[in-house]
Formats: structure tokens, C-alpha cells, sequence
């Protein structure tokens, strides 16, 4: 069974374990009504319209 020749120091092993923590920004979609970002599958902020239909009343 294979043994490693040295010990593996804390940064090393934190450093290759951190990577995994990274966070990617959100998706970004465009509203087809008022062209603004929005996310996807969430009612848009500027107009209020979500799947063809007004969801919210904004003002």
C-alpha cells in the first residue's frame, strides 16, 4: 500500500480543499417585455411580469 514520503502541511491541504469553496455569480436572463436582467424563473422587478402574465403590481 503506497505511504506518503511527507507530511501534507495545513495550507497545502486547505489551499486544495478551498477551491472547491468558490462561488459563481447567478445566472442572468433578460425580461422579453422590458428587456431589463432579471434571474431566471423569477418575476421581473421593473415591470412586474413573470411567464406572460402581470405577477406583481409595480409602480
Amino acid at each position: 500500500m503506497a505511504v506518503p514520503k511527507k507530511k501534507t502541511s495545513k495550507s497545502k491541504s486547505r489551499s486544495r480543499r478551498a477551491a472547491n469553496w468558490t462561488l459563481s455569480a447567478p445566472a442572468r436572463s433578460v425580461c422579453p417585455r422590458c428587456s431589463a436582467t432579471k434571474l431566471p424563473h423569477v418575476v421581473c422587478g421593473n415591470c412586474g411580469w413573470y411567464h406572460g402574465r402581470q405577477a406583481i403590481e409595480v409602480d
